[in-house]
């Protein structure tokens, strides 16, 4: 679904051309004059995105983000904050206050539209891991804390190590290793053998060429070494399709002009802070306790997984009131494809079956195979049109490539699928029983297989 995006700006134009703009990009936009206002808007709905204006009142825009991330419920929305900001330290100030990025007005649209697009995707990826964190902390499988932490590792970067300006920020973080390397060294793999935290790319010298750096950026996102560190660009001021280009291919963070180090520091802490939390997320799932929630065949979430997930999800979107919608897939005819073909054609179909949902899912969307040739869907924030969209091209999806089973024969397959929505804001509409959601999920697959099969039916409830 597109973001939500909420603006506050006093200056009534400002809000008009923002909204026409994000309009055009398929966001949702809410334009409010006041702090006051957006307080009041969040409370009512909260949104994907805020952009906020700190030029009429700077110490009231800087509180209004200080509160935004000291709340657990908008703890992850992220924050641009726009303004003239005089000094580099006025940059600071509302990074340190939570803004998640900082735009100097006049700002490049590709740039915003950019740095929309990373913050968005940056978030859900964070929701994703601490839904998955809550739900293994529901089955008892919380992860012990770490006494001792290892120096984070930097890699700091530029066409020449000799001209590399950043030598005094390793002095100001803690627990911090710095190590110098040029971009030729990074590409040709040199420094992929030292894990890494956080590659710094300091191109303000220059970019002469703009391909190194995406050949660059898509070189450390492809490498399993590097795919998940922390990547901040450092470009020149000219440099905004590269800017906003880079953010695109991947860069975590992308900064114009010569700033303030001090503002390096705060970003780079930020990022690192982020990297170690996905980490340590990242590493129940590689753990043994992998086996205890996943189907064994097909790799996905099973039933056990399933419910306790659920539960957080009903909680996540009764805070947020916002609908999540629940789909039951189920193979047509699975039973004659066993009985003609043997149980091995019947499992290796369902892994392919379960390959196809997986590659046509969001990260944040919940897939787990909860029977036979059963399979559960959890989507947050849906809503009718967006479930019953999805539900239709997970069945196109499936019917529209044969299946292959033993010696390269193909058999044609199948989906019916029964979908039902949690209530809307009114509370009074909310199903506060998961049982009751899950098993109207069912009934629509019943009525769904009844009026023929291949087809998507949804819950009256």
């Amino acid at each position: 679904m597109a973001g939500d995006i909420l603006i506050i700006d006093c200056v009534a134009t400002n809000r008009i051309v923002l909204k026409v703009k994000l309009l055009a990009a398929q966001y949702r936009v809410r334009p409010r004059a006041s702090v006051e206002d957006a307080r009041a808007e969040i409370a009512a709905s909260l949104p994907d995105l805020v952009i906020m204006d700190t030029c009429n009142n700077a110490k009231a825009a800087l509180e209004f983000c200080r509160a935004l991330k000291a709340d657990d419920i908008t703890a992850l929305v992220p924050i641009v904050a726009t303004g003239g900001f005089a000094t580099p330290m006025d940059r600071v100030n509302a990074l340190e206050a939570g803004a998640d990025d900082v735009l100097t007005k006049p700002f490049d649209d590709r740039i915003l539209q950019a740095r929309i697009r990373s913050l968005l995707r940056a978030r859900d990826a964070r929701q994703e891991l601490r839904m998955r964190e809550g739900t293994r902390t529901a089955l008892g499988f919380a992860e012990a804390s770490c006494g001792f932490a290892a120096p984070s590792q930097i890699v700091l970067a530029s066409p020449h190590v000799d001209a590399l300006e950043l030598s005094g920020l390793q002095s100001m973080m803690e627990n911090v290793q710095a190590n110098p390397a040029s971009i030729h060294q990074i590409i040709s793999g040199h420094v992929h053998q030292v894990k890494t935290d956080l590659f710094v790319l300091d191109f303000r010298a220059g970019l002469m060429d703009d391909s190194v750096l995406y050949r660059l950026l898509a070189e450390l996102r492809s490498q399993s070494a590097t795919r998940h560190a922390g990547i901040l660009v450092l470009l020149p001021e000219d440099e905004r399709h590269a800017a906003a280009m880079a953010l695109d291919l991947g860069a975590n963070d992308v900064v114009l002009s010569d700033i303030h180090l001090g503002e390096i520091r705060h970003r780079c802490a930020v990022l690192l802070q982020a990297k170690h939390e996905a980490d340590a997320l990242r590493r129940t799932v590689e753990t043994g306790l992998r086996a205890a929630i996943t189907d064994p065949l097909t790799g996905l979430f099973n039933r056990r997984y399933a419910l306790p997930h659920l539960a957080r999800l009903s909680e996540e979107s009764r805070l947020s009131e916002r609908q999540f919608a629940i789909m039951v897939l189920d193979v047509d005819h699975f039973k004659k494809v066993n009985d003609t073909y043997g149980h091995k054609a019947g499992d290796e179909i369902l892994k392919q079956v379960a390959r196809r949902l997986q590659d046509n899912l969001r990260a944040v969307d919940l897939l787990a195979r909860i029977g036979g040739e059963e399979f559960l869907v959890a989507i947050p924030n849906s809503d009718l049109v967006h479930a019953r969209t999805a539900a239709e091209r997970l069945c196109q999806l499936i019917r529209a490539t044969p299946f292959y089973i033993t010696e390269g024969s193909t058999v044609d397959l199948t989906v019916s699928v029964g979908v039902s929505l949690s209530g809307g804001r009114d509370a009074a509409d909310v199903v506060e029983d998961l049982g009751d959601l899950v098993s109207a999920a069912d009934g629509a697959l019943y009525a769904a297989k009844s009026a023929g099969r291949n087809k998507v039916s949804l819950s009256a409830a």
